[in-house]
């Protein structure tokens, strides 16, 4: 797959989709073959750094000490004390956040609490602060890395598969220049190419859609 191939599926969805009084997202749609997820080596399940964001703005939470609490109410979407945590043993209450925010990232120091009250609900749902991400920072120091963490999220989207054999992935939206939408396609497309045992053997087909248009293939 290649520049042109994603650009000239983008060119069929615009001229062939009606004008929405929105702004309708672009998914990358990759269906795949010959993978046995119950093989840890097969499994579809990480994350993906792209170069743009993806037309929406990514709500990032911080879980907090005192240590961080003022630098993290600056930059992030919504900061939840320790002192506070408690009140989240409600699991509605925990449910709700999970879902509404897309990341989270918590203090070193606290993350034995975190574990306790929300990692039965965060777990299942790939919402644990992750070292990975740089999403677990120090209470002493770690001031001056916030900012530039919940920039860093702003670009990240999360692939996985644990069911089926299909991924469908936000990559932008249709008001977005056409070559950070090609650059964040074709960004993903090769990881998850990387990160398959056969690479481009495990792809079956690769499709484009907006929100409320039919898929347009760009290969397979």
């Amino acid at each position: 797959m290649d520049k042109k191939s994603v650009e000239q599926a983008l060119q069929e969805l615009k001229k062939n989709s009606p004008k929405r009084k929105f702004s309708q997202s672009v998914d990358l749609i990759i269906t795949m073959r010959d993978l046995d997820f119950k093989k840890p080596a097969e499994q579809v399940d990480f994350f993906v750094t792209c170069n743009y964001g993806f037309g929406k703005k990514i709500k990032v939470a911080a879980l907090a000490a005192q240590e961080l609490v003022d630098k993290a109410r600056e930059v992030c979407d919504l900061v939840i004390l320790a002192s506070d945590f408690d009140k989240y043993q409600d699991k509605k209450l925990a449910k709700k956040l999970a879902a509404d925010y897309d990341f989270f990232i918590a203090q070193a120091e606290i993350m034995p609490k975190v574990a306790t009250v929300f990692g039965r609900t965060f777990g299942p749902r790939g919402k644990m602060p992750n070292p990975k991400l740089g999403s677990v920072i120090p209470g002493r120091g770690g001031q001056t890395q916030i900012q530039p963490l919940y920039d860093k999220l702003q670009k990240i989207v999360k692939v996985v598969a644990k069911k089926a054999l299909m991924v469908q992935i936000k990559v932008g939206n249709e008001s977005q220049k056409e070559e950070e939408l090609i650059d964040n396609i074709l960004t993903i497309y090769n990881q998850i190419l990387h990160h398959l045992p056969k690479e481009r053997s495990n792809i079956r087909q690769v499709m484009l859609k907006l929100t409320m248009s039919k898929p347009v293939k760009i290969m397979g």
